[in-house]
């Protein structure tokens, strides 16, 4: 093929990886998540064992290692503060209050990430077709609309989960509330709060694996990523629905198992974001 065929995967209207010929001979490939988050794109030339990377400008490297440390560094306090809120409501070491304020303030730190993920896709280097193929970067912004980009969707997915917590966590304040408005204003968002997550973490694997279905890929860092992220959404949807409230009791379905799957994800959140900080461009 020539420098402007190009051979593309990915899923459904999505495309995640191109494959093309440079004029010197060679294969250069552009892959969406090392694009957007390493800033880089391979390319092999003809007859050679290895390949190099092309990356973009220090402007942008600064630009994105700054995104990427913010993103993971948010995670990894917002998992911790989970972690924290699950064991005082599991040990039994402080009032509701108490453990309400700790979640909302994990959920503050998870809102961060989820904004600054979607920053991420937002502003990263573009491909460029033509030649070896280069990095372009834009003006930045603080918004966009691509839906026909999968990185972005999972991204905005992710953004929109963390501001459904934001309510959960917020109306977990009130007081007096019947058992139909505990599950209507608490329990309905944590549930739908878990589901997006879900959802995100589905569409990152999409990006990853090129195709509609996961992948077993274990020497990507990224990969490993999404991987621990998808078990933490895993975990918080085991509890949303362990967290569900009897009309005839007035109590928990299952508290133990609320609290520790939401420990555990949380965790899983933060040894994501503490393994994205080596994803950096």
């Amino acid at each position: 093929m020539t420098s402007a065929e190009q051979r593309a995967e990915g899923a459904g209207p999505f495309t995640t990886r191109l494959t093309w010929q440079p004029p010197g001979g060679g294969t250069a490939v552009w892959e969406s998540r090392p694009a957007r988050r390493r800033g880089t794109i391979a390319v092999r030339p003809s007859g050679a064992p290895a390949g190099r990377d092309i990356s973009v400008d220090d402007l942008t490297l600064g630009r994105l290692r700054k995104l990427n440390a913010i993103a993971a560094t948010a995670f990894i306090i917002g998992g911790a503060l989970f972690t924290a809120g699950a064991a005082v409501a599991q040990l039994g070491s402080g009032d509701a209050t108490t453990c309400a304020s700790i979640y909302f303030a994990g959920g503050l730190f998870f809102n961060t990430g989820g904004y600054v993920s979607l920053l991420q896709v937002i502003n990263a280097p573009r491909h460029e077709p033509g030649g070896e193929g280069r990095l372009v970067t834009r003006d930045w912004r603080w918004w966009s609309y691509e839906p026909t980009r999968v990185d972005w969707l999972s991204a905005l997915v992710l953004f929109a989960g963390t501001l459904v917590f934001a309510i959960n966590l917020l109306n977990s304040f009130l007081k007096g509330l019947s058992v139909q408005q505990i599950n209507r204003l608490i329990w309905t968002p944590d549930v739908i709060g878990c589901l997006l997550f879900l959802i995100s973490g589905h569409l990152a694997f999409v990006e990853i694996c090129h195709r509609a279905w996961p992948c077993l890929r274990r020497r990507s860092l990224g990969w490993w990523i999404v991987a621990v992220n998808q078990l933490g959404s895993v975990l918080f949807m085991i509890s949303a629905l362990a967290a569900y409230t009897r009309p005839a009791t007035g109590s928990l379905l299952n508290a133990d198992i609320a609290n520790w799957t939401t420990l555990t994800g949380a965790f899983c959140f933060s040894v994501g974001g503490l393994l994205q900080l080596y994803e950096r461009p």
